[in-house]
């Protein structure tokens, strides 16, 4: 595993490998941190907040957590800039410190991306739930190519994306490194979704 500086975006959210997020920029240290990354081409770490508020410099933070890339800027209604970044690779943070403007910088270890495996026959029913989304609508998973349909980590990431779960079960997944042993841990949930 490699390791590496990069600066925190601690949030009440969780971002997933390849879901979007669009975020609302208006503290200084953070339009430092999209100013710097725009310029270098790099990413920053999103990560849970598990106590405190995404504006305070005290709060409690989880160690996983993964790296956004910015994709799209805008303005907002009210004037502020918005951006739009997407998730990239898993890291685990070992240590953080803080600037003198207030932003967060962590050492970090890059989580192993798991192998392009297939999606395993006993979870075929999120791939159908997948295509049906795609089918009515849902414009990035309409936009993606079909083979991602059958990659087991892929399927894994785009359905817990979709669950209305609670920010701790997604950081729970988010922390799972196994793609098969998430697909059965999503297949468990979905009772508790179904209409009765």
């Amino acid at each position: 595993m490699s390791r590496d500086r990069l600066p925190l975006f601690p949030l009440n959210s969780v971002l997933l490998p390849g879901a979007w997020l669009d975020l609302r920029i208006f503290e200084t240290r953070y339009l430092d941190l999209v100013r710097d990354c725009s310029r270098h081409g790099t990413g920053f770490g999103v990560v849970l907040i598990g106590e405190g508020t995404d504006t305070g410099v005290g709060q409690l933070i989880r160690d996983i957590g993964c790296e956004a890339r910015i994709i799209d800027f805008n303005t907002l209604p009210d004037g502020l800039l918005g951006i739009r970044v997407v998730g990239m690779r898993r890291f685990q943070m070992n240590d953080s410190s803080i600037t003198e403007n207030g932003l967060r910088i962590a050492d970090v270890e890059w989580l192993a991306p798991a192998a392009v495996i297939p999606v395993p026959t006993e979870y075929a029913v999120l791939v159908t739930i997948l295509e049906r989304l795609a089918e009515h609508g849902d414009s990035q998973l309409a936009a993606a190519e079909k083979a991602r349909f059958d990659e087991a980590d892929w399927v894994s990431w785009r359905v817990v994306e979709r669950l209305p779960l609670e920010n701790a079960e997604k950081q729970q997944a988010l922390a799972q490194n196994d793609p098969c042993q998430r697909l059965q841990w999503i297949i468990e949930q979905l009772p508790r979704f179904q209409a009765d």
